[in-house]
């Protein structure tokens, strides 16, 4: 039980490391956007992940919640035909955190995942409850430009007109296969879920939280990456990157899994395992 307490208590407050403070600053321009995007600091937002294939192949974001444990997700698995159920995880996959340099320069050895765990009510059809977890086969080694982003207590809120931010590697335009070779980020602001509907209709449910609208964007590839906000003085994972306008439209909103909902869950699935 010891022990457990020690990785909860990692999980939620951080480690020696702390969370959600960067050594490295981010500096962020209230005008910038993924798409058409900003190149972030490297090393400033050091819980960032890129999800790949074994071939390096950049598929999904992911946000780094301790040095065991990856959050991402869930539709990455579906739409990379991987595994669906807790435990047996995907063939060899890889993760990297890619903005510790310059372009793909100094990349660290990258971890296996051998165990993906979906959340149980997990909805294709309705892109709900879009959460899963990754476990590394071996664990992450945590320094000042590797470190976790904090969690939110489960009942935590994230107001309208809140600004946060969207970092990844997915398209900078949405008609070009290109992906960026710098983590691109993005400040935009939250909306109430009231709002949201006006653009999404009856598609919006609790579980969902939304940022944008406002001639900034997420696209295809920035999916499992971290909207982050900053609470009590630290970045704090709002959302995880879910699904929006099928060209990246930046005067549509982005949607998220919105992590307060799930935080029971994540912890149910960090105490098993």
């Amino acid at each position: 039980m010891a022990l457990l307490w020690v990785v909860l208590g990692f999980f939620l407050f951080g480690s020696s490391f702390g969370c959600g403070v960067p050594t490295i600053d981010p500096v962020l321009s209230s005008l910038s956007r993924i798409v058409n995007g900003e190149d972030a600091v490297p090393g400033s937002w050091p819980w960032q992940v890129s999800l790949q294939t074994s071939s390096g192949f950049h598929f999904c974001g992911g946000s780094l919640i301790n040095e065991d444990w990856v959050v991402t997700a869930a539709h990455w698995t579906t739409f990379t035909s991987q595994p669906q159920d807790s435990g047996s995880g995907p063939p060899p996959s890889q993760y990297r955190q890619r903005n510790r340099g310059p372009g793909r320069t100094g990349v660290p050895r990258a971890p296996a995942v051998p165990q993906v765990f979906e959340h149980p009510q997990w909805d294709l059809r309705a892109v709900r409850n879009d959460v899963a977890l990754l476990k590394l086969a071996a664990p992450a080694r945590l320094s000042a430009a590797v470190a976790p982003v904090c969690l939110p207590s489960a009942d935590a809120s994230f107001p309208a007109g809140s600004l946060c931010t969207v970092t990844g590697w997915g398209k900078t335009r949405y008609n070009t296969f290109d992906t960026p070779d710098k983590l691109q980020q993005a400040t935009l602001p939250i909306l109430s879920n009231a709002d949201c509907q006006e653009f999404w209709g009856s598609k919006i449910t609790d579980v969902m939280i939304c940022a944008g609208a406002s001639g900034i964007s997420s696209c295809m590839g920035d999916s499992g990456g971290p909207l982050v906000c900053q609470k009590d003085g630290a970045w704090t994972l709002a959302g995880i990157v879910s699904w929006g306008s099928s060209r990246c439209s930046p005067f549509l909103p982005g949607v998220y899994a919105r992590v307060t909902k799930f935080i029971p869950w994540i912890l149910e699935v960090l105490e098993a395992n």
